[in-house]
């Protein structure tokens, strides 16, 4: 037969079930505006029932109920939406650092603008035109020189420009290194600590909160993938309806994805518990725009580097974890990715790509160009001064590089002789019987014609004009997609917080409704009890006095 105390046994078992739900209950408001924070449920089931099967149990009609126990505290989450969001914000950071990037460069150029190189080089080519028109009119030359000055100063201006910012994303791909490698030591504590209270039999929900908020801060960086490995416990998926509902997370294993080789690079390994670091190599860390040659990975210490390295050492050691040689391979989505292409990597063909790269390399292009071939015209005229004197010196126009077309654009000015005197300024062309006037300005039309002459501009034939039209209409176009990736990645990203949010953010109304709900349910098991003790205190306290 059951126990006496059995009623109260089963009043008890019911208190603490509901104190419990309770207790997880204000966990989850007192939670509600935390950062990476999962609601909790409290999983209510009925306890064992009386008696159990066996050949010597008591002889009644059948089972009792003895009451309800916690079975577990469960995080819902859905795992399906959580790749999906990690997915996409990936893809948003990369599209994000691009835009960035793109968005400066615009800033830079200026176009279409009154202060632009396009405008600078119209009236350029308009004070030529004067000139020719004007030739013995000293100050023709004077506004030809000086609008010479502001060509070589916009070449200039731009270049540097360039160069300066492309210099400070290299600062940002050092902080993106670190935040990354800072990111990967803390989920891997949080793995070990996991790993110390899962083989007891615990659920450590709050850790893999933690662990989830600091993946979704890495997705951001590079794409990553997640893969649970049991560590002991005695978890496992279930599922409820359409949601796949962690009743908890072993630990994870972490993956970067996106690379070649096609196998995932692992950077948390829970079989050794280690984490596996970025380190970004350049060819030259010493100068600031040298471009990123390799990518290599090595076990991160506990502190801030890389376990028994330092950056230097890093740099020349033969023995990394993993390692990309060729940087085109690092296919990753994510902000990583996004900045290195922007600020410059050498391809398997030895060739510095980037974004950066490839507008310095078209302005070098196009002042190269363009300032030989207005130096050939000008070698060809005759200035006054050597109309006077009756020699012919072949003056340049501008002064560029002797090394060729790199630098071009940062290093172009007006050569000597015209700063010095403007009657340097080769207006006229020699006749037939090869004698010049002052008077002649045929051969300023035909430094005006320049603008129009059909040159190879990097392979590209074409004019100057049309090849700076290019250029900006190229770096709108990538400006201009990038805004719209962003844009769309940011959307479905949003949709997808949104979709996260419904299944595991804290609702204060339903929190409300289920202490109301468990607050009932205690205050009847409690009424149960006082039942129980009056039924007691009458067999106890009142049977076995009749007759006295």
């Amino acid at each position: 037969m059951t126990s006496t105390f059995h009623g109260l046994e089963t009043a008890r078992r019911a208190m603490a079930a509901q104190q419990a739900a309770l207790l997880t209950t204000g966990h989850n408001i007192a939670n509600a505006n935390t950062p990476g924070y999962t609601r909790q449920r409290v999983n209510l089931q009925t306890s064992e029932s009386y008696p159990s099967a066996s050949l010597n149990r008591p002889q009644i009609p059948g089972q009792i109920g003895t009451g309800v126990q916690v079975g577990d505290v469960q995080r819902i989450r859905d795992s399906f939406v959580d790749m999906q969001l990690r997915g996409e914000t990936s893809k948003l950071g990369y599209w994000e650092a691009k835009a960035e990037q793109l968005s400066q460069m615009e800033s830079v150029m200026n176009e279409p603008s009154e202060t632009g190189l396009a405008s600078t080089i119209d009236q350029f080519w308009n004070s030529l035109q004067d000139l020719a028109a004007q030739p013995q009119n000293n100050g023709a030359r004077r506004v030809v020189r000086q609008r010479g000055i502001a060509v070589a100063d916009s070449f200039n201006y731009l270049s540097t420009s360039l160069q300066a910012v492309q210099k400070n994303y290299r600062n940002e791909i050092n902080i993106s290194e670190q935040d990354v490698n800072s990111i990967l030591r803390q989920i891997n504590q949080v793995n070990k600590q996991i790993g110390d209270v899962e083989p007891h039999g615990m659920l450590p929900n709050d850790l893999y909160d933690e662990r989830d908020r600091l993946i979704d801060e890495l997705s951001t960086m590079v794409n990553i993938k997640v893969e649970s490995k049991s560590s002991g416990g005695h978890a496992s998926p279930n599922a409820e309806g359409l949601l796949n509902v962690y009743l908890a997370n072993p630990q994870g294993e972490v993956l970067m994805d996106g690379s070649n080789p096609p196998k995932p690079i692992k950077l948390i390994d829970s079989d050794t518990d280690r984490a596996i670091g970025f380190h970004i190599q350049y060819e030259n860390r010493e100068v600031l725009d040298s471009p990123v040659t390799t990518i290599k990975f090595f076990e991160l210490d506990s502190e801030s580097g890389f376990k028994g390295l330092t950056q230097s050492e890093a740099d020349t050691s033969n023995t990394p974890e993993y390692q990309i040689a060729d940087v085109t391979q690092f296919n990753t989505n994510g902000k990583l990715r996004g900045y290195m292409e922007g600020y410059g990597y050498k391809n398997s063909a030895g060739d510095v790509e980037g974004l950066f790269n490839k507008m310095l390399s078209d302005l070098d292009t196009m002042a190269y160009t363009f300032a030989t071939k207005f130096n050939e015209v000008h070698q060809s005229g005759w200035s006054p001064i050597d109309i006077i004197a009756g020699t012919d010196t072949a003056q340049d126009f501008f002064s560029i590089p002797v090394g060729g077309v790199k630098g071009a654009a940062a290093n172009i000015k007006i050569a000597d002789k015209i700063l010095e005197d403007v009657d340097n300024i080769a207006a006229a062309q020699k006749t037939v019987d090869n004698v010049a006037y002052v008077g002649n300005g045929t051969n300023a039309l035909a430094l005006a014609d320049v603008k129009d002459a059909v040159l190879d501009y990097g392979g590209n034939k074409t004019n100057v004009q049309a090849f700076y039209q290019g250029m900006i209409g190229t770096l709108g176009d990538n400006a201009s997609q990038a805004n719209r990736m962003t844009q769309v990645a940011g959307v479905l990203k949003d949709s997808l917080d949104q979709q996260r949010m419904s299944v595991s953010s804290v609702s204060l109304d339903e929190e409300m409704t289920d202490m109301i709900k468990y607050q009932h349910a205690y205050n009847a098991a409690a009424r149960n009890i006082t039942l129980m003790d009056e039924m007691l205190d009458k067999i106890i306290n009142g049977m076995g006095v009749g007759g006295r």
